[in-house]
């Protein structure tokens, strides 16, 4: 099984405002397991933040002046995640700007008609009702070190959701061998449907992005008993 865990910043809370996303970050699991690839870019929304997002992710019009336009890397985006089941934190939020972005572009389709998708907040909310469920919240319960979470920023967001989903999730049975996956009821109730995967292209993170995994992976296996992390094992 193909799962793409993702997250957004945009410019404001409402695309139908004309809010834009500023940032897209992914993190590929395959059968569970991290397999390193990850796609993210900064995106030139062409408007101004609205109050207060522009703290919530340090992001500014300046740095994100020379970015790419949304148009110019929606191919490269929905090649990577073809197929796969989305995890995402609030997957509305996230959904709802995502579509609106391929709609102003015309041509390829909606996104749910390619993907799955499945909401890692839902199913933090099953398991633990009345409780806060959100991103820090769930690292925090569910022993994922977030310390160096300062700033809102996709591609960190994903990696720390990514850890956490699989923690809030360890009870599932794995999927093997083309048969039907055990899982929770509340994993189920979050699965939208499955689409077959299609061939995706080789895609390398750069210099920024491999520094930033590094930095995380340390803090990882500086609070580790045994001074490892899954990526570890996923790389070994």
């Amino acid at each position: 099984m193909r799962q793409i865990v993702l997250d957004t910043e945009t410019t404001g809370l409402e695309w139908k405002r004309g809010n834009r996303v500023v940032e897209i970050g992914c993190v590929e699991l395959v059968e569970r397991r991290p397999t390193g690839r990850t796609f993210h870019k900064y995106l030139n929304p062409q408007r101004e933040f609205e109050p207060g997002a522009q703290e919530v992710t340090g992001l500014t019009l300046e740095f994100l002046a020379d970015k790419p336009l949304f148009a110019d890397i929606a191919d490269e985006f929905l090649a990577f995640v073809d197929g796969a089941e989305l995890v995402i934190h609030n997957a509305a939020f996230d959904m709802g700007f995502l579509e609106h972005e391929l709609a102003q572009l015309g041509g390829r389709g909606r996104l749910a008609d390619r993907v799955t998708v499945l909401d890692s907040l839902l199913l933090a909310r099953q398991r633990y009702p009345g409780q806060r469920n959100s991103l820090d919240a769930l690292c925090k319960r569910l022993g994922v070190d977030n310390a160096h979470r300062q700033l809102h920023g996709a591609l960190l967001d994903a990696q720390l959701l990514a850890e956490a989903y699989l923690a809030l999730t360890s009870g599932q049975g794995e999927i093997g061998f083309g048969g039907e996956a055990s899982t929770t009821p509340a994993a189920q109730a979050a699965v939208v449907r499955v689409v077959d995967a299609g061939p995706r292209p080789a895609i390398t993170p750069d210099a920024e992005e491999l520094a930033l995994h590094a930095a995380r992976l340390e803090a990882i296996r500086k609070k580790a008993k045994d001074a490892r992390c899954l990526w570890d094992d996923a790389a070994a």
